[in-house]
């Protein structure tokens, strides 16, 4: 067993190596700086004392070499980090010599000039042998012997940032590597013209085609390679196009996160996937609040087995809760995200429970037996022409289910209840998004009347379309793209908002996280920014290109015509309601006006029953009554509404019902 150095180094024959060579080094740069010092000086050498001094030297240095780092570093991969390491050495060595033979002998046996000589020789002998090492493991030195250029494939980078640096560099070390690099395309004009190892910056993203064109045609790129995460999502979609245009698969880096050894950087392109389109920007979130907030508590998520109820369980189970309990209907989507949660977290006690919300008394036995102390409420009915052919069903689950829920969690002192509500809730003109209105006016009016009691905080969190979520349009074409086509849009100008699930579920943690007291926030609805639209027509267009078709000739878009209660684009604000940044970026406050708890119960009431009895007609007029704006587009007909801001479609923010 190698022995232990202190700071837990183990002491083994390659440190040992490399100390011994470190120490010869040292003690070979006191006499060749000294013999320079009298060459240059055409002066004849008296080595008087020097073998003495030689040793002290080599003594010091062994020593000092060992607490300034030098022996932590690893050769092969030798950076900027360890030659500050052997400056640092070399400097503390020599000053630790120079006050030696100051004390001892006043300078007089060595030139002081040749101190200074020797820190320059010092640092040369220990880095230069570092850095032909790392370029001998590298194959940079062999370059021009064993390189077999001509058998890779040749591709075009998009983006001149550190994973592009890794990647170049990853393709002159593996002399395996499958791929060279003949050139950089990047969106910063600053960088156009300059090197990276070696690689031309050739020309802007908007000048793909010129690029590829001037090329040599030894040099012609077989793929392009989006290097960068941080294109914009216009960029990518841009290069995407124009990439197709010319005939050029797209593929993708991972992120620096994502790499994995088996395999190497060169066997891990990826497609450009739908997330990639996005291009969102990572929102800088306070995790430690998030920590504090979940971690050790009690936590139930209702419609765990849907799109953003299982996110939500995944990215609580990581956050160490005190237990996990899924609440779900559909018996084989609580068996998946409960399987999940086994595999992932099987130290994470959890509670898989089969439950409707909408009933009173199932809910209250299930807050009786675990007690959560914070219920995040993603169960709905969300699907919008599924709910306009169900209309009571969507209202006793959206609406009623909501106010069970809200009304368990002020019995049992739930702390906080995260309600997930939608886009669609603004100037609907659908049913449910009227229910989901309806929804945050439930949570709303209590929140209103408990603040400042202590009791249960009721956050209310809105947002758009969430990308891949069950019922959004991104599976949808990824399906009629497996069977050829055609892809169908309900209208050539109907534009969504996307965020992806990660994303979205983050943001909804980050609002529960807030202050209770942010803004003044009782009552009012958190927003999530949902960035620019897009236009739906243009991502199925995007998403054959990236399929390696091109759009309206080996694959077709058909148009359907808006499906009941659609509209042409969404709305996160009422024209009524003012938005309000917060703290965190990504997450906005707004204030729709609030109905009086007593006052909405009364009236929910008769909705209810209204619901029960299958009355339709009555049941809309409640709702009417209840959701002035609610403009109710049965066939389809665009009546977009108001003056709000332009936003997503919501097909995903709950779950399925539980």
């Amino acid at each position: 067993m190698a022995a232990r150095f202190p700071f837990g180094l183990r002491l083994n024959s390659r440190i040992l190596l490399v100390a011994l060579h470190d120490v010869v080094m040292a003690a070979a740069s006191l006499p060749l700086a000294v013999w320079l010092r009298y060459w240059l000086a055409d002066q004849a050498w008296a080595a008087q004392h020097m073998p003495e001094a030689t040793l002290a030297f080599a003594a010091i240095a062994a020593v000092v070499f060992r607490y300034a780092g030098l022996y932590r570093g690893i050769w092969h991969f030798a950076s900027l980090r360890d030659m500050i390491a052997v400056v640092r050495g070399a400097i503390l060595s020599i000053l630790i010599f120079t006050l030696l033979l100051f004390l001892l002998t006043r300078l007089e046996s060595v030139p002081r000039s040749a101190l200074v000589l020797q820190f320059l020789l010092l640092v040369a002998l220990l880095a230069g042998p570092r850095m032909l090492y790392r370029s001998w493991k590298d194959g940079s030195l062999l370059d021009s012997f064993a390189r077999t250029d001509s058998a890779r494939v040749p591709v075009l980078l998009a983006g001149s940032g550190s994973a592009a640096e890794v990647f170049i560099r990853e393709m002159e070390r593996n002399r395996k590597a499958g791929y060279r690099v003949v050139g950089i395309v990047d969106e910063k004009e600053a960088r156009l013209g300059r090197d990276l190892r070696g690689i031309r910056v050739l020309g802007g993203i908007a000048e793909l085609d010129a690029v590829v064109r001037d090329l040599p045609s030894a040099d012609r790129p077989r793929r392009l390679v989006v290097a960068d995460d941080r294109l914009s999502g216009s960029a990518i979609r841009h290069l995407v196009e124009a990439a197709a245009h010319i005939g050029l698969p797209v593929a993708r880096l991972p992120r620096l996160t994502e790499f994995r050894p088996e395999g190497g950087v060169s066997q891990q392109l990826r497609p450009v996937d739908v997330e990639d389109l996005l291009g969102r920007p990572q929102r800088v979130l306070d995790r430690a609040a998030i920590a504090a907030l979940i971690g050790g508590r009690r936590v139930l998520v209702s419609g765990a087995g849907g799109t953003i109820g299982s996110e939500l369980a995944r990215q609580v189970a990581a956050l160490g809760p005190a237990q996990l309990v899924l609440l779900e209907q559909s018996e084989h989507a609580l068996y998946q995200i409960d399987m999940e949660m086994a595999e992932r977290f099987a130290e994470l006690p959890r509670a898989a429970m089969l439950g409707d919300v909408r009933n009173a008394q199932a809910v209250d036995d299930v807050f009786r037996q675990h007690r959560p102390e914070i219920v995040l409420h993603a169960a709905a009915y969300k699907h919008v022409p599924l709910v306009e052919a169900n209309i009571e069903e969507g209202v006793m689950t959206n609406v009623i289910g909501t106010q069970v829920m809200a009304d368990a969690c002020r019995r049992h002192g739930i702390a906080i209840m995260v309600m997930i509500s939608t886009d669609k809730a603004v100037n609907p003109t659908n049913v449910m998004g009227a229910t989901k209105r309806l929804a945050e006016m439930v949570c709303q009016s209590r929140d209103i009347e408990d603040a400042g009691t202590g009791r249960t905080q009721f956050v209310t969190v809105r947002f758009g379309n969430v990308l891949g979520s069950s019922g959004s349009v991104v599976p949808l074409f990824q399906r009629q793209l497996a069977k050829g086509g055609p892809l169908t849009v309900t209208h050539p100008d109907v534009t969504r908002f996307f965020m992806t699930t990660r994303e979205a579920v983050e943001l909804i943690l980050q609002a529960a996280a807030l202050p209770a007291g942010t803004l003044h926030a009782e009552g009012k609805i958190f927003v999530l920014d949902m960035g620019e639209p897009i236009r739906i027509q243009d991502l199925a267009r995007q998403m054959i290109r990236l399929a390696g078709l091109q759009p309206d000739k080996d694959v077709m878009i058909r148009y359907t015509g808006l499906r009941p209660g659609e509209k042409l684009y969404e709305e996160v604000l009422h024209r009524d309601e003012t938005l309000v940044p917060t703290a965190q970026d990504g997450v906005l406050l707004a204030a729709p006006r609030v109905i009086g708890r007593v006052e909405l119960d009364a009236a929910l009431e008769a909705l209810a029953a209204a619901a029960r009895r299958r009355d339709t007609d009555q049941v809309l007029a409640q709702i009417r009554a209840l959701v002035p704006e609610f403009a109710h587009a049965p066939n389809g007909q665009d009546q977009q509404a108001g003056a709000g801001m332009a936003a997503p479609e919501t097909a995903s923010p709950a779950s399925s019902a539980a």
